[in-house]
């Protein structure tokens, strides 16, 4: 038995609808749209288009109705959300990258101290993580005309079945679920001002959510239910890693770089706490214990203000090609630092960490982008290692999914500067796990998730890119 199911796959800079056909020996990927995910400055801060969104989203459905769809599922990025009452956005969804966000972390620590919070939800230190955005919700008054907060796949899902519903791998990243992913903080909540009432029921993937509403159905031709999936995009890419090894090490790397392993149990020492790695929800109970580093967000950004300056579009394959080439030792700056999360400006904003700091500074955008992808394999290659240190996870390779996978320079550093080999693919691992979670509730295939990465590593090749020498060679 073999089943199509479609997979709504939401990043932070583009969106995709894929088909996916699964069986017990079959797992095949189609994209049927793909459309960019642009945020919106406007008066009072930066904003998802997520009305746009929602329409690529029903467009790319239609797209996929020929494939005799029979599920869907939704993942996007975490902690962002929606604000409900009687149903209807109060606004339109905050980016996590905007500045708002500050005053919440003081609001929230002043109530509850960091190591409280960690004890509590096992989450490291984002100053955009959700809970810090309710606080400037609340500050503002804006959750006391809130029925209900939404994450966006969870948004995305009502407005397709009516069914308001919360994803527990994606909920575990708003602060609010207890650490073993059982139920939501509401003592918690109440301390910090939010009122429960906002807290949606909490669903597992492979559970239903729903029917697709009429209208919806009209719209995209399609007759069929939507599965909860891994809702938090990295839960849904750590399922489709083929590691059929369990001494294994994880990077999901996209817009940002989630570095880790999978756990039975969280981690919640106080060396955890201080190295800022959390502990979230992973498909099937599992624990995602890892850590963000900025990931190609800073090639992505350096690009766009070189495009801005010189009026050219450029080719950032042909800018990799360049700085593999380039012979000159570059600097290393550390790419965890917040100074690098904002958008805008990025080259000026690598220059000053270095200028201040007595480092070189790159002279050629050549040197600029082997500087950032020896920055960014330094960070991946210690948040393994560190990783491993306060799992007790012995780590004896490192899977790279994602679009990072493509990026040669990048998987071959990291390998160097970890001293282990890298295994780079499958690209669209996350649409992938979408795809096998339903496929597994909709029983074409079924076992645990190690049966569905060895499903995986049968139906894809990543490729192996073995350390050379020391590290940085």
């Amino acid at each position: 038995m073999s089943v199509t199911v479609a997979a709504v796959d939401l990043g932070a800079t583009s969106g995709r609808v894929m088909l996916g056909r699964v069986g017990r020996d079959e797992l095949r990927l189609e994209a049927v749209a793909r459309f960019p995910n642009t945020p919106v400055e406007t008066i009072d801060g930066l904003h998802w288009n997520i009305l746009e969104l929602y329409r690529s989203v029903l467009e790319g459905l239609r797209a996929a109705s020929a494939g005799d769809v029979a599920s869907i599922g939704v993942d996007s990025w975490a902690v962002d959300y929606a604000l409900l009452r009687g149903g209807r956005m109060l606004g339109t969804p905050y980016h996590y990258r905007d500045a708002r966000t500050r005053a919440g972390v003081d609001a929230v620590h002043a109530v509850a101290p960091f190591d409280e919070l960690y004890a509590e939800n096992g989450l490291q230190f984002l100053s955009f993580n959700t809970l810090y955005q309710y606080a400037a919700d609340a500050a503002a008054g804006t959750l006391e005309l809130t029925d209900e907060a939404l994450l966006i796949p969870d948004l995305i899902a009502y407005w397709l079945t009516g069914e308001r519903v919360a994803e527990t791998t994606n909920a575990s990243t708003t602060g609010l679920l207890r650490v073993d992913g059982s139920a939501w903080n509401l003592p918690l909540a109440e301390r910090l001002g939010i009122p429960s009432r906002i807290l949606p029921r909490l669903v597992r993937p492979g559970e239903t959510i729903g029917a697709l509403r009429d209208a919806v159905r009209t719209t995209t031709g399609i007759d069929a239910p939507v599965v909860a999936v891994g809702s938090h995009d990295t839960a849904s890419a750590v399922v489709a890693i083929p590691m059929t090894d369990p001494d294994a090490a994880y990077i999901s790397c996209g817009t940002w770089g989630l570095v880790g392993v999978e756990l039975d149990a969280p981690v919640l020492t106080e060396a955890s706490r201080a190295a800022n790695f959390t502990n979230e929800g992973g498909v099937d109970g599992r624990v995602r214990f890892l850590h963000n580093v900025m990931g190609l967000w800073l090639l992505s950004e350096s690009v766009r203000a070189w495009e801005r300056e010189s009026g050219e579009t450029i080719d950032l394959r042909s800018l990799l090609a360049q700085a593999a080439d380039v012979t000159a030792p570059q600097p290393v700056f550390d790419a965890n630092d917040a100074a690098f999360t904002a958008p805008g400006g990025m080259p000026e904003r690598i220059t000053t960490w270095l200028r201040e700091r007595g480092l070189p500074v790159p002279r050629t955008r050549a040197e600029y982008v082997r500087c950032i992808v020896e920055s960014l394999a330094d960070a991946f290659a210690e948040a393994v290692h560190t990783a491993s240190d306060l799992s007790g996870k012995r780590v004896g390779a490192v899977h790279l999914v994602g679009g990072g996978s493509l990026n040669e320079l990048l998987c071959q550093l990291t390998a160097d500067r970890a001293g282990l080999p890298v295994l780079a693919g499958p690209v669209e691992a996350t649409a992938l796990g979408n795809v096998l979670v339903q496929a597994r509730a909709l029983g074409a295939v079924d076992g645990s998730l190690e049966d569905l990465r060895r499903l995986v590593a049968r139906t894809t090749s990543p490729r192996r890119y073995a350390p050379r020498g020391t590290a940085g060679a």
